[in-house]
């Protein structure tokens, strides 16, 4: 009796460390949509916590009033490159929560170019000025069901416009805000 209930121990000892060993996932496709824009994205695994995903986009601004001088809808493109940290996997797989589709909270430093093409249309004395910014960011994202996800960040980080000499604000500001919002889809 005393050899089965240690082989017993031994075989929850050893489920128990193969559980706690969560990792995200190998390779994840998706798109998401939020309140101002549309992107697609993929999150390759670098390691048990850490994936790099990498987005193409389509963040949509509105505007008006005296400086543009009409009221319009436009979209830039914007590519993404961020590696990310999910640092509570092992905590969620020990509360018997879901990370499929590396659902889990995140830490990740979001680098984002934006080239200076517009889709729709400005006046002609109004340009777009291509920038990239570095933006630390906190973030959750769940699963909702086989294939519904949604995801919610913030961070504050570095803006840098490629053409200073467009710019024709009073007080530049070098600083940049992440906040975002997605539903989003995962194939």
């Amino acid at each position: 009796m005393k050899p089965f209930l240690l082989a017993l121990v031994l075989t929850f000892s050893i489920f128990k460390i193969a559980a706690q060993d969560a990792s995200v996932e190998k390779s994840t496709f998706g798109i998401q949509t939020g309140f101002l824009g549309v992107w697609a994205h993929n999150e390759s695994k670098l390691s048990n916590s850490i994936a790099l995903r990498s987005e193409l986009g389509l963040g949509a601004a509105i505007f008006g009033g005296n400086f543009v001088g009409k009221k319009g809808f436009i979209m830039v493109p914007a590519i993404t490159l961020e590696p990310r940290w999910y640092y509570n996997l092992n905590k969620r797989v020990d509360k018997n929560r879901r990370v499929d589709g590396n659902s889990g909270n995140f830490l990740s430093i979001k680098t984002t170019y934006h080239p200076d093409i517009v889709l729709g249309s400005l006046r002609d004395n109004v340009v777009f000025i291509s920038d990239i910014s570095i933006i630390p960011t906190w973030g959750i994202r769940r699963n909702v069901g086989k294939h519904f996800t949604y995801e919610t960040g913030i961070g504050i980080g570095y803006v840098h416009y490629f053409e200073d000499e467009n710019i024709n604000l009073k007080e530049e500001s070098d600083l940049a805000l992440n906040l975002h919002l997605r539903l989003g889809y995962r194939f």
